[in-house]
């Protein structure tokens, strides 16, 4: 019987509970992070995908279950012992340190020798483009190259794991895309599971391999950007990706995309067989190359309610062309295949 490859992380079980009595914060999940990949940890606040990373970085403990790096298990040992180090969302760098003594500081308190470990310091700084700016301290950094240096003092202890939390969010919108962009590639770079939690959706669909939505202490769905955009499992995932309007159905719940619903006036027809259903646009939005469209739809409602609120989006050449205000009273249609089932 053919064996599942190794995964650089995985978690059998794990929980956490904060009071023995207590609900749990992490419920019972298990996970297979690839060797080599990079994962995303994705979910509202308060989901337990922030906690799930202090469990595997080893700042808290386990409540039940285990992690296993590389078939070794890791559970209960000490953070500097499991093999993982850990980039944190205000960066911590050290503000009356050089960027090169920040870097250098797990290798002092490890008791390296003056010359080698700010050798090895240089060369990471080198390596994320910081070595210029080696003597200055943090307060003297931008966001984006306060987060190189964090990067490099995470690697001077050769982890096979990088933990990331959050590590984006405290940069502009700007700086946060490009950042993101030399993360993926300091990560295929230097070929090391990274797992990375964020709240943004945009931002996991950007950078992982692997995505996993939790809520209330479970996983959701695990998969690629591609499957979980496309195919979520269920309506949790629906909403909380965007891009889908949840519609009630005597067979059930299904999901259907904003991109693949079409709009034309009322009175018209698409002469295709299609799912149709009357609307009134309630709220244009211009979003540069798309527009986004509230509609309000009597009917087929999301809820007991007997009003359902829907979104459209439409390119930018095609609303163009047939361009709808606030107000118009329109007609939605979509083909069946546009429809995915999500589980209850």
């Amino acid at each position: 019987m053919s064996q599942l490859p190794a995964a650089a992380i995985e978690l059998v079980g794990l929980t956490k509970r904060f009071s023995p009595d207590g609900k749990a914060a992490v419920d019972s999940i298990n996970l297979r992070i690839a060797s080599g990949s990079y994962c995303c940890l994705l979910g509202p606040s308060g989901c337990g995908k922030s906690t799930t990373l202090r469990m595997v970085a080893g700042h808290e403990t386990v409540s039940e279950g285990d992690i296993l790096l590389e078939n070794r298990n890791i559970t209960d040992l000490p953070a500097a012992a499991r093999g993982t180090a850990m980039m944190f969302q205000s960066f911590a760098l050290f503000p009356h340190l050089s960027a090169l003594d920040n870097v250098a500081f797990s290798l002092k308190m490890k008791g390296v020798a003056k010359a080698p470990r700010l050798e090895q310091a240089r060369s990471l700084l080198d390596r994320v483009a910081m070595g210029h700016l080696a003597e200055r301290k943090p307060g003297e950094l931008s966001g984006g190259q306060q987060q190189r240096v964090a990067l490099a003092r995470a690697l001077i202890t050769q982890p096979r794991v990088l933990l990331l939390d959050e590590p984006l969010s405290a940069l502009d919108p700007f700086l946060r895309i490009q950042m993101r962009a030399e993360l993926r590639r300091w990560q295929k770079e230097l070929g090391l599971t990274f797992i990375h939690v964020t709240h943004s959706q945009e931002e996991a669909m950007a950078l992982a391999d692997t995505m996993v939505v939790m809520n209330h202490g479970v996983i959701e769905q695990t998969g690629t950007p591609h499957e979980i955009y496309n195919r979520p499992a269920n309506e949790f995932v629906a909403r909380f990706m965007g891009g889908h309007n949840v519609i009630d159905t005597p067979a059930g719940k299904v999901g259907v995309r904003t991109d693949h619903i079409a709009i034309s006036p009322a009175a018209s027809g698409d002469g295709v067989a299609a799912h149709a259903q009357a609307a009134v646009i309630s709220d244009v939005e211009y979003q540069g190359t798309y527009v986004l469209l509230g509609l309000q739809s009597p009917g087929m409602a999301h809820t007991a309610h007997s009003t359902a609120q829907w979104s459209v989006m439409l390119s930018e050449a095609v609303f163009a062309a047939q361009p709808f205000a606030v107000g118009d009273a329109v007609r939605m249609s979509w083909l069946p295949d546009a429809e995915h089932a999500l589980a209850a």
